[in-house]
């Protein structure tokens, strides 16, 4: 073999090898038990074959992995996560992001905290997050129910008290309409990323280094409320009915965030399916999903 054809040999290899995934689960899942998120990334590697994907485990084991999605703070998760993909050698030429529920807003974090410091964050792909937060909370994942009944209580009565936020995760992303005020002095998580009290050029500039940010939303959502928050939208303040688009919304018109800036650049992607929160089939993963934004 002729030495001047070996990088070219290099680069061919490089340029074949699918982007890396990795994978924030949800509240109640863990990252990679079969009856889990373990299962969808199976499917990711029968899919996009030879593909690396890097379900994230926030913990030491899958016990710690499921009481982080509930009482870790996410402020500490994300810490901890933007370390962990530092560290891994296999995310070095760059990397798709793919988040599920409470942890669409926890990747997004990652990637307007850290994303400078990081290999090129390509697309992020967000599955029934709550990007402007959540006002109700009518199931709580594997929760038993009285425990769902308290965690409700906490929320409708002292969610933006100190110790609530800092202890648990559901409470960071609680945004009461009806009380805007509080919730921007007090959140310590949602109102920070959404640049609601200050703009972080930062957070602007990592989120529009994204090639794609894909927002589905689903049709028949029971567990998030309101769905539309899964596309940015969310209740005009003051009250809990109207419900205000992104489009219409302060963090677009003032562009809080660089969404618009990424909406008229065609970065934005708003995706709908039938179905109830995180129910999809695999066809239609395939087809919408992993064909047009994971597989090269």
């Amino acid at each position: 073999m002729r030495l001047w054809l070996i990088p070219l040999l290099i680069i061919k290899l490089i340029s074949a090898t699918p982007t890396p995934i990795v994978l924030w689960h949800g509240m109640g899942d863990t990252c990679c038990m079969s009856f889990s998120l373990g299962s969808f990334k199976i499917f990711l590697e029968k899919n996009i074959p030879g593909v690396y994907v890097l379900s994230l485990q926030i913990g030491n084991n899958t016990v710690e992995d499921f009481e982080n999605g509930y009482f870790m703070n996410p402020n500490l998760q994300v810490e901890y996560v933007c370390e962990k993909l530092a560290a891994d050698p296999k995310l070095s030429n760059g990397f798709n992001v793919m988040g599920f529920s409470q942890g669409c807003q926890f990747i997004r974090a990652v990637v307007q905290r850290c994303g400078h410091k990081l290999p090129q964050i390509k697309n992020m792909v967000s599955l029934g997050g709550q990007h402007q937060g959540i006002y109700g909370i009518p199931h709580c994942g594997a929760l038993r129910h009285e425990t769902c009944d308290d965690v409700r209580k906490l929320l409708n009565y002292a969610a933006y008290n100190s110790w609530v936020q800092n202890s648990l995760v559901q409470a960071t992303y609680w945004h009461d309409p009806l009380d805007e005020r509080t919730y921007e002095a007090n959140s310590v998580f949602l109102a920070d990323i959404n640049n609601v009290r200050t703009v972080n050029k930062t957070y602007i500039q990592n989120l529009n280094n994204l090639e794609r940010f894909v927002l589905v939303m689903f049709d028949n959502d029971s567990i998030v409320q309101p769905k539309e928050t899964e596309w940015f939208g969310f209740y005009a303040p003051g009250q809990a009915e109207k419900l205000v688009s992104l489009r219409e919304s302060k963090i677009y018109l003032q562009d809080r965030l660089g969404l618009k800036k990424m909406d008229k650049a065609g970065k934005l992607i708003f995706l709908s399916t039938p179905g109830d929160h995180l129910r999809f089939t695999e066809e239609w993963m395939i087809k919408n999903i992993i064909k047009p934004y994971l597989s090269s």
